[in-house]
């Protein structure tokens, strides 16, 4: 019996593969010498795909649901092997299981900066992480463009080569958006849509897609963030005079001694120059108002006092007017203040007027 049972156990009657794992997307099942059975069971679960390998090429592709391993159900493997003596003979073939469902424990992030171009900040530098899922949709190209014949390749294996496809995609995504950096968290959503179609466009060829695609933070450089908030709190505050009359009020209210009032009177000022000079629309400086209309006449203006030296006598003071009544004529020396010494009329300019309408001495005077 133990004879027997050797030899049954080398006919495989069910292949199946049951996953307990959450990062295997494809297992070989271990037929090692055993030998598939003709009318085998061959059970493919939903999320799964069942790929035959013979001698290095791929034969057949099971969708799931349960097969019956059968010359007339393995066209492609029953030629390649060319059976002549006897279809129920058993046949020898490496199965590849592999997984159709949604990964979703992937994780991305940019290692350096983007460079981008702000139509509000000009160039600034963006860091972004997220996650996203991936799913295999062809089975036979996974197999020859990553997985090969390894026994069970895992989501590891992938996630690298997936990771640089990302990142190089990204920024031309961010940069030709034309999104502004304070609207980007709004458009998180649509740019996860779009790089997701992209990066799916991109991976046909291996036989992957990108199902998710998700932004979890878009960051600014520390100092730009710090002036965003600078930006934010003058934002906050508003009409900056208001805010500096308010600020002078309060301080008013705790202020005591002339020291304090001198530093208050300092700080009002102050304000107020910063006020003006933050604010978008600088105020006008008051112009003083203009001076009323006198009520009455101003006085007159006070004319100049004239010394008449005669006869070596100081005579005056005199105005213009009577200088002349007091007998100026040209070689008359005279004086007011504000000269050095006395000068003849002749020699002041001031007196030309008076000396023309003054008569001339008398002959033989």
């Amino acid at each position: 019996m133990a004879f027997f049972d050797r030899i049954r156990g080398e006919f495989i009657d069910i292949v199946e593969w049951l996953d307990d794992s959450r990062d295997t997307m494809v297992w070989r099942f271990p037929r090692h010498d055993n030998e598939i059975k003709m009318g085998a069971k061959l059970v493919v679960r939903e999320s799964q795909t069942a790929v035959f390998v013979n001698e290095g090429r791929i034969a057949d592709v099971f969708p799931p649901g349960t097969h019956t391993l059968q010359t007339r159900n393995l066209p492609i493997l029953s030629t390649l092997k060319g059976w002549k003596y006897g279809f129920d003979s058993p046949f020898k073939a490496e199965v590849y299981f592999v997984s159709t469902r949604q990964f979703t424990d992937f994780k991305w992030g940019t290692q350096n900066p983007i460079m981008l171009r702000d139509p509000e900040f000009g160039p600034v530098r963006l860091r972004a992480f997220g996650a996203y899922s991936a799913r295999v949709t062809d089975a036979g190209k996974l197999l020859r463009e990553l997985a090969g014949t390894d026994g069970q390749f895992r989501t590891d294996e992938v996630e690298g080569y997936l990771r640089q496809m990302i990142v190089s995609r990204l920024a031309g995504a961010l940069g030709a958006s034309g999104v502004p950096v304070l609207d980007l968290a709004a458009n998180q959503h649509s740019m996860g849509l779009q790089l997701a179609e992209t990066l799916t466009a991109d991976l046909v060829e291996v036989g992957l897609a990108i199902p998710t695609f998700s932004f979890e933070n878009i960051s600014l450089p520390p100092e730009v963030e710090q002036a965003l908030d600078k930006r934010t709190q003058m934002g906050l505050v508003g009409d900056l005079g208001q805010y500096t009359r308010f600020q002078a009020a309060n301080a008013l209210d705790n202020a005591g001694g002339a020291g304090e009032g001198m530093g208050l009177g300092l700080g009002i000022a102050a304000g107020q120059q910063m006020a003006a000079a933050l604010s978008p629309h600088p105020q006008p400086t008051p112009q003083p108002a203009p001076p009323a209309a006198p009520q009455e006449p101003p006085p007159l203006p006070r004319q100049d006092q004239w010394y008449l030296g005669v006869g070596g006598e100081r005579r005056g003071p005199f105005d213009g007017p009577g200088l002349a009544a007091a007998g100026l004529t040209p070689d008359a020396l005279v004086w007011k203040a504000g000269m050095g010494q006395w000068t003849a009329a002749k020699d002041v300019p001031e007196l030309a007027a008076l000396l023309h309408n003054t008569p001339p001495p008398l002959p033989g005077a």
